[in-house]
């Protein structure tokens, strides 16, 4: 059972399940558009998620500890490099419009975790993107749409069109409401100048806010020119599921609830339309 237990945790840890997540999503933009697999996108997307999580989560803690890190740390830091490798690899079978995109969204994941404005902005003097005062949800699901529509898209030559408009909406709802487990957890430990949406309206209408986004989410559907029955039973599931769990949502959760169970709702998603 610990070795299990050490499976999964590295398995979160290492970002392999957001990464997951994120080529998840992107897969379900290319079924939705009706555009052939593209594994070369999908491949880069996976890669560039671990490498772009890792990047975030453990630059400072490798940055001051280098020399004594835990096994753990170390045993990431040579993982993410691995996939680093991938996204070099797969970075050069994109074409050129999409890397332009990239090097947008690459410079966002940088500003993200490295200092670069002044201190009196941010919080605990981090100087960085993620320490702004209720700015890293908003940041997270932008940069969640991007990856997961624009890239695939742009890579395939598709044309941005109302269709593809909406569907960055509801992608863009959906992913701010995903957070919100996550920020009702994380409560306890969050500086209180963070701003969280639960920090600043509480539990009950941080839940009710999501209820009503998802709706919205599931309503934009009937907005595109194209759609089908099969999607829109797949989307009241989903919408069902995400309602659920984010209604069940608590401080004091299992790490397991959002970490696992909430993150993994894209890779079910794909599931149910695939099979």
């Amino acid at each position: 059972m610990r070795f299990i237990k050490q499976i999964l945790d590295f398995y979160i840890n290492s970002s392999i399940h957001v990464a997951l997540a994120v080529l998840s999503l992107s897969w379900i933009t290319l079924l939705e558009f009706n555009i052939q697999y593209d594994g070369e996108v999908l491949y880069f997307i996976f890669f560039a998620t671990i490498t772009g999580y890792n990047f975030v989560k453990y630059f400072g803690l490798a940055k001051f500890h280098h020399r004594r890190l835990a096994n753990w740390l170390k045993t990431i830091q040579i993982f993410s490099l691995c996939c680093f490798m991938g996204l070099c690899y797969y970075t050069y079978q994109l074409n050129t419009k999409t890397l332009i995109y990239v090097f947008g969204a690459g410079i966002i994941t940088f500003l993200y975790a490295i200092p670069f404005l002044p201190k009196r902005l941010f919080i605990d003097k981090k100087e960085n993107l993620r320490a702004v005062s209720g700015l890293k949800i908003y940041v997270i699901a932008m940069v969640w749409v991007g990856v997961t529509i624009f890239i695939p898209l742009i890579n395939n030559n598709f044309q941005i069109n109302f269709d593809v408009i909406i569907t960055a909406l509801q992608r863009f709802l959906f992913v701010i409401v995903l957070m919100f487990p996550f920020e009702i957890r994380d409560m306890q430990f969050d500086n209180l100048k963070l701003s969280t949406i639960p920090q600043q309206i509480g539990v009950k209408k941080t839940k009710a806010i999501g209820i009503f986004l998802l709706i919205g989410f599931f309503l934009l559907e009937f907005l595109k020119d194209n759609t089908n029955s099969k999607s829109i039973v797949i989307l009241i599931i989903i919408t069902g599921i995400t309602i659920l769990f984010l209604v069940f949502s608590q401080e004091n959760r299992n790490k397991y609830y959002s970490s696992f169970w909430v993150e993994g709702l894209p890779i079910l998603w794909l599931l149910l339309l695939l099979f």
